[in-house]
């Protein structure tokens, strides 16, 4: 076997969903002993790779014990009862500051957790801290001067991607197995992408958001695994309706039963053209190796264009500066010198447009986002790269040679997901000559998430040896 992030891990901290509620039912393991080897990998991994603000050994373990308790007397919350669980640091949970990367941020404690944590610990998850992100996360590299610089297991010298870089790297070297990321652009997805992880950043509503990101209904909640049923276990116990919140609506989104997809007579969409900046070329031939093999397992596959890719960067642009506008004005303004310099020019752009400039924004995104309805009616899914680019340096939002002077430039096949709202999951899809992860990502209709979730399984299932 190749050598990965996981490789020098304790074998517990190897072992899945799956694996764990079968030990856990036979009593062969305890939720305590895999919390401790968690913890312990957090620990001897934290001062190299920079992955939590917090590791919380005794609330970890007391949960731990709880779930023990209720292993023994056969009576499980869920299948993921036990399971050692991450949240990032832009979450809120209950008894903890949440400090959102930033120095400007409020150390006091919140009373409650988000409804997505709850959630997960109504479930059995068991938390063991809190990992890292950029300021406010508002970029796709994950660094700040709150928390440091938090680098790629693959290669330290590079960034592992944000802005849920802490979660990814967590995730990549096994401490813990089930991490909660946010994604308003690609902020699951990119570090999933840049560090060999499976997530899926859901339809809008599926995973309950409170309080409302002021980045707005583009920003999404989800998994982060090393695993596709890790993903699917994570999100049935994350999702539900919950009436904090409102911009959930109330429709059902549809079932989140396991859908089991064959390749076979699917008919797949190929995006491999983004909206702006440029594909490397190690990405562009891992997508076209992957056309070739899902047509030999029998599916139809056709080239397609992205609608509106004229102007779809320009509308992500508006909805994205005006988000950072928000956040920058909601904190004190005899603090906000201590915000990051390039956010608070991003910040600066947000407040120079203008309300009838947001309005049409708001209204190409409509029309953007029916055209992508009608497109995955056509098509039963659509794949593309999770990036067009591997892993760059640390401490850049963009590598050098790429030219581009925002991160956006070269996520440009992820933001436009975060305007439609779609489900989007992320897989490895081989690796560079250089040894950075490559991935491939799967798209499907609003509502299609157990679709979606079916189809990166069967990519596993074909492709193992691409999955750490």
């Amino acid at each position: 076997m190749p050598t990965t992030p996981l490789s020098d891990a304790p074998d517990l901290c190897k072992l899945g969903v799956d694996d764990l509620r079968r030990h856990y039912s036979r009593g062969d393991l305890s939720p305590v002993d895999v919390a401790m080897a968690a913890i312990g990998r957090a620990d001897a991994i934290n001062p190299k790779f920079n992955a939590f603000t917090f590791i919380d050994h005794e609330g970890a373990l007391i949960a731990a014990q709880e779930s023990e308790g209720r292993w023994r007397a056969g009576a499980p919350l869920s299948p993921i009862d036990g399971v050692p669980t991450t949240i990032k640091d832009i979450v809120r949970i209950k008894g903890r500051s949440v400090r959102y990367g930033s120095l400007t941020s409020d150390p006091e404690p919140y009373a409650e957790d988000a409804p997505s944590v709850a959630n997960l610990r109504a479930a059995g998850a068991v938390i063991i801290g809190q990992t890292t992100t950029p300021e406010f996360g508002w970029k796709a590299v994950t660094d700040s001067a709150f928390s440091g610089i938090t680098r790629n297991p693959w290669n330290p010298d590079m960034t592992p991607g944000g802005s849920s870089g802490g979660a990814a790297v967590a995730a990549a070297v096994g401490a813990g197995v089930l991490h909660v990321g946010t994604d308003g652009g690609g902020s699951i997805r990119v570090p999933c992408a840049f560090t060999g992880l499976s997530g899926i950043k859901p339809t809008f509503g599926r995973v309950p958001a409170y309080p409302a990101s002021p980045f707005g209904t583009v920003a999404h909640i989800g998994p982060m695994t090393r695993r596709v049923a890790d993903s699917a276990h994570m999100l049935q116990a994350m999702a539900g309706r919950n009436i904090l919140d409102w911009a959930q609506g109330p429709g059902d989104l549809g079932s989140l039963a396991d859908v089991e997809v064959s390749f076979k007579g699917l008919r797949i969409g190929v995006w491999a053209t983004p909206p702006c900046g440029y594909v490397h070329p190690e990405v562009a031939e891992a997508l076209s190796a992957s056309v070739k093999a899902l047509a030999a397992l029998g599916a139809h596959l056709e080239p397609i264009d992205l609608p509106f890719a004229d102007v779809i960067t320009d509308v992500f642009e508006k909805h994205w500066y005006c988000g950072a506008a928000a956040r920058v004005a909601s904190v004190p303004a005899e603090r906000r010198h201590l915000i990051e310099a390039a956010l608070l020019e991003t910040a600066a752009k947000g407040a120079a447009v203008s309300a009838p400039e947001l309005i049409a924004a708001q209204l190409k995104r409509g029309e953007f986002g029916t055209a992508m309805d009608q497109l995955l009616a056509k098509y039963d899914l659509v794949i593309a790269p999770g990036t067009a680019i591997p892993a760059f340096e640390v401490c850049k939002l963009a590598p050098d040679e790429a030219k581009l002077s925002e991160w956006y430039l070269w996520a440009g096949f992820t933001f436009p997901i975060n305007l439609s709202t779609q489900p989007a999951a992320v897989v490895p899809n081989g690796q560079t000559k250089g040894g950075l992860p490559i991935s491939l990502q799967i798209i499907g209709a609003r509502g299609a998430d157990a679709k979606v979730l079916g189809a990166a399984a069967a990519y596993e299932a074909a492709f193992p040896d691409y999955f750490i």
